[in-house]
Parts: structure tokens; C-alpha cells; sequence
């Protein structure tokens, strides 16, 4: 009676190990649908988040005709809105602070691309005195920035 429940018990035994190596082999492909599903969801956030990484400060920029300059790296951005408040990308600076703060931040030293937003209400005097701050302290690649004239 021990004898046929050791052998019964063995041969269980054996089929347990036959299935168990049959599954690993069944396991070895790759299955990518997970990996699928995280790019996909990952292509959603970033088709979500892109249109919020624009500067921040809102600005009512004036209309010109000129044409659009092409720009391989993202420009440094100066903005004065309406009421003379000066930003250096996103965070207020006092009039006296820019060029030390351009200096921290600016990654290819004098030859950084430097753009200035001012609202076509702001005061022309505070746009100029910003424009001649940065060029005395030696930047030469500065632009105004505004928008496309609509033709109607």
C-alpha cells in the first residue's frame, strides 16, 4: 500500500515537471502588446503636454509682415507685458537683474539666441532700455518677436 502510493505519487510528480517545462518553452517568445500599450500611452501624454510647453506670459505681440526665423535649439525669451513687468522665460525680473540672470542661464555664452516679447500696449522705452542691456553686456543674436499680419 506505501509502495503504490510512493510510485503514484512519483509519476504525479513527473507529470508536474513535464507540464511545467512545456510552459517555459511557451514563455520564451516575447510578447510586446504591453510594451505597445506603454508607447501609446506615452505618445498621448507627450501630444497633450507639447502645446503647454510654450512660454507662459501672456502677451498681445504686435503684427508685422516679416517672415518667420528657423530655429534649431529653443531661444532664451525676454517678455514685457502691458503693465512694464519684465520675464525672463516664465519668472518676473527686475530691470537690474537681466543680464546677470541671462549670463546664468545662457548655454552657448554670447552667441545664445535671444528673443523679446513685448505687448503692443507695453511702453516702447522699457522694450528699448531691455534690448540695450542685453547688447551692451554682449549678446548678439537678438530678436523681437511678433506675429504673422493677417491679410483679410
Amino acid at each position: 500500500m506505501g509502495m503504490s502510493t510512493g510510485s503514484g505519487g512519483g509519476s504525479g510528480g513527473r507529470r508536474r515537471r513535464s507540464r511545467h517545462g512545456s510552459r517555459h518553452a511557451v514563455m520564451s517568445e516575447i510578447n510586446v502588446t504591453p510594451f505597445v500599450d506603454v508607447m501609446l500611452v506615452l505618445l498621448i501624454i507627450f501630444m497633450v503636454a507639447a502645446p503647454l510647453l510654450t512660454v507662459g506670459v501672456p502677451i498681445d505681440l504686435p503684427e508685422t509682415q516679416a517672415k518667420a526665423l528657423n530655429s534649431e535649439t529653443q531661444p532664451i525669451t525676454i517678455s514685457v507685458n502691458e503693465a512694464g513687468q519684465v520675464f525672463l522665460q516664465e519668472t518676473e525680473v527686475p530691470l537690474d537683474e537681466i543680464v546677470p540672470k541671462l549670463e546664468a542661464i545662457a548655454r552657448n555664452g554670447y552667441e545664445e539666441r535671444i528673443y523679446v516679447r513685448g505687448d503692443k500696449t507695453a511702453d516702447y522705452g522699457t522694450v528699448m532700455r531691455i534690448m540695450a542691456r542685453i547688447s551692451a553686456a554682449g549678446y548678439k543674436r537678438i530678436g523681437l518677436v511678433t506675429l504673422q499680419e493677417q491679410t483679410q
